[in-house]
């Protein structure tokens, strides 16, 4: 199994050892060509507005959009930014894959990071977005504060925190990902 991770910005190497983990390749995703042999694809986290930027510089704007239609997808804290329905906080644009609507750092600046466990596996919420407005086919599988922080709709899923963080591999929701692709 090959899972790509949008390697335009962000967080991507730390999903090697997970993925591995699972004995799946890691392929780092830039360009269209990229998209060819991966049965799934990891939106990093990162800075959202800087990876637009860079998707706009290197024209995959339609392609990612046309392989969200075949293969499934997790977006990790800017990645949940960029497939989101809507952005506010401010407003900017996204895939719109998910039906759900998302406020950019609502837990706080960068000093206000925290770590919590999620289905008790230690995760980090680094200016994480809040997940609001879930359509009637979104699925919550694990809330924190009272907040939606892992959802799902069809085969794509979105968290707001980063489970690629943690020494402990590979994470729940890497293997949750994997059995969405297999």
């Amino acid at each position: 199994m090959k899972i790509g991770v949008l390697a335009l910005q962000g967080c991507v190497e730390p999903h090697r050892k997970h993925i591995e983990a699972l004995g799946a390749e890691l392929v780092e995703v830039r360009r269209a060509e990229d998209f060819k042999n991966i049965s799934g694809l990891i939106l990093p986290g990162g800075e959202s507005t800087t990876m637009l930027k860079l998707i706009e510089h290197f024209q995959i704007w339609d392609v990612l959009k046309e392989y969200a239609e075949k293969i499934p997808y997790w977006g990790i804290c800017a990645g949940s930014i960029l497939m989101a329905l809507r952005v506010t906080n401010p407003k900017q644009k996204s895939l719109g894959l998910m039906h759900l609507d998302v406020e950019r750092n609502s837990y706080g600046r960068q000093v206000d990071s925290f770590e919590e466990k999620i289905d008790s596996y230690p995760v980090s919420f680094i200016r994480a977005p809040l997940l609001k407005k879930l359509g009637k086919a979104c699925q919550v599988k694990a809330s924190t504060k009272g907040n939606p922080v892992w959802v799902t709709e069809g085969k794509h899923m979105v968290t707001t925190f980063h489970p690629e963080l943690s020494l402990k591999t590979p994470s729940p929701f890497h293997k949750y990902f994997a059995e969405k692709i297999s």
